[in-house]
């Protein structure tokens, strides 16, 4: 049975700045509990790099997040060096001994190159997966991974010409699955890789903006449920 969690968070003002940028070797500021911000606890427990109550407004089961100038979580691999660790995410808890699907719609704002919605797995600030529908460098609207261990690597998949994406997470313990979806029901493999991480591991969302100003993206029809998609090539 599927399993829907949503929260809702008081009203709060959208961000434009949340903080000078900050390199991927520094501590991110702590966790916030969302219990300090509203007094309710949903699917997300913890906030990356914010403050939280100025980047993130809800309405029902529809999420907008706001980022500051020069967010991003990239370790350049050669040079110059570039370390940056600091866009906003939202984070829960997962148990990575029991399967799990992670899925939501998103609708970022495409204004320069490297803006994105994302969906994230995180360990810590060297050791991360990043899944993002970003506005390449000719703007097209794309489908990037990006797994960093100490240093990233950097993956444009497909090209989209909608606005909005549903985009897709699967473990079932051994492999873990990126997918992504026009319409929500036919879902495309971007990319299937081992399971090699802690046994918890903190899954969620977030949105960048590397080389711009900021940006905002939105999530909606967030859904987790403890059980993997049966096929992983073909995502369901």
């Amino acid at each position: 049975m599927k399993n829907y969690f949503f929260f809702i968070l008081l009203f709060a003002l959208s961000c434009t700045n949340i903080s000078e940028p900050k390199k991927a070797e520094e501590s991110p500021k702590k966790a916030v509990s969302f219990e300090q911000l509203s007094g309710k606890y949903g699917l997300f427990t913890e906030g990356l790099n914010g403050p939280m109550d100025k980047c993130v407004k809800s309405e029902g089961d529809k999420i907008t997040m706001t980022a500051g100038k020069e967010t991003d979580f990239f370790i350049e691999p050669g040079s110059p060096p570039y370390e940056f660790a600091n866009a906003p995410l939202l984070l829960m808890p997962v148990d990575n001994t029991k399967p799990f699907t992670f899925s939501f719609k998103t609708t970022p704002v495409h204004t320069v190159k490297y803006d994105a919605g994302m969906a994230f797995l995180y360990v810590d600030n060297k050791h991360w997966l990043k899944f993002a529908f970003e506005a390449d460098e000719r703007l097209n609207h794309r489908l990037v991974t990006v797994k960093t261990k100490d240093f990233s690597d950097d993956n444009n998949h497909d090209a989209v010409k909608s606005s909005s994406v549903f985009m897709k997470i699967s473990s079932d313990t051994k492999v873990v699955g990126f997918y992504y979806s026009i319409d929500g029901k036919e879902w495309q493999l971007v990319r299937v890789f081992k399971n090699e991480y802690p046994t918890t591991l903190h899954l969620g969302i977030g949105t960048q903006s590397p080389t711009g100003q900021g940006n905002q993206s939105v999530f909606e029809q967030i859904e987790f449920k403890n059980e993997s998609v049966k096929d992983f090539r073909m995502g369901i």
